[in-house]
């Protein structure tokens, strides 16, 4: 019996959506209901948090009998839809607690595979009151990221005097990159005040990875509070949850 099957017109953004959440989580499950398609999970280590989301309306065809867990291997479907076209039309089929994955370019190419049980609790959102919100360019961030990793484990990101800043600091030298609401790659910035939050920067680079240079990416900041991250890849929607790391005195 066939429990569900999805059409997405382009396999492509859910290729990235998939990149984007394996390289933090090994394995999860989708949860498909009459909302959507989503996916809410914690990284081994429980430090961060994915929340997936595509909604029902962006697929092109959505059949679905009954709400339906999709337990999978991540990293192993990351290896599958990697190997989608560009063009290529994407089929998502569950039936027999298997996963078929059809992909309908030049041919149809269909792979399956079983699906595994996952005991998972329901998660809730980490309940913030953030004092800054702000949206930024991903090339410049990203920019960021990698100019911090040359010097240091961990950046600090920081809303000082309604300026945006970036800094490294170690044995090795310090980096600071400063944006304010007069340059580009910053599109807005809402502050309360000023505050500081230092995070693992593996982790904030891992997260960038379903952007392009061109992506909004919109950042919630609180003074030593977990970092809100969150960017669209094409009609899918995906939300991060980082922990800072706390300096003991």
């Amino acid at each position: 019996m066939t429990n569900l099957e999805l059409v997405l017109e382009e396999a492509s953004d859910f290729k990235k959506s998939i990149d984007a959440i394996s390289v933090l989580i090994n394995e999860a499950e989708f949860i498909v209901d009459n909302n959507g398609l989503t996916l809410k999970a914690t990284d081994p280590s429980q430090i961060s948090m994915v929340d997936f989301l595509i909604k029902k309306e962006s697929f092109k065809s959505y059949k679905l009998v009954e709400k339906t867990k999709i337990g999978l291997d991540l990293n192993h479907l990351a290896e599958l839809v990697s190997r989608a076209k560009p063009k290529d039309e994407l089929h998502l089929i569950v039936e027999e607690g298997n996963l078929k994955i059809i992909l309908k370019g030049a041919s149809k190419r269909t792979f399956s595979v079983p699906l595994i049980d996952i005991s998972s609790m329901e998660l809730p959102n980490p309940k913030i009151s953030f004092d800054a919100e702000l949206k930024i360019k991903a090339d410049m961030f990203q920019d960021s990221l990698k100019d911090a990793s040359l010097l240091s484990n961990h950046i600090t990101l920081a809303i000082d005097d309604g300026t945006f800043v970036m800094y490294a600091e170690s044995s090795k030298g310090s980096f600071r990159n400063e944006l304010s609401k007069n340059d580009t790659a910053l599109i807005s910035l809402k502050s309360k005040g000023s505050l500081k939050a230092t995070f693992p920067l593996d982790y904030l680079s891992n997260m960038m990875k379903g952007t392009s240079p061109n992506t909004e990416i919109m950042l919630w900041l609180k003074q030593d509070a977990p970092v809100k991250l969150q960017y669209d890849i094409g009609k899918a929607n995906i939300i991060y949850y980082l922990a800072p790391r706390i300096e003991v005195e």
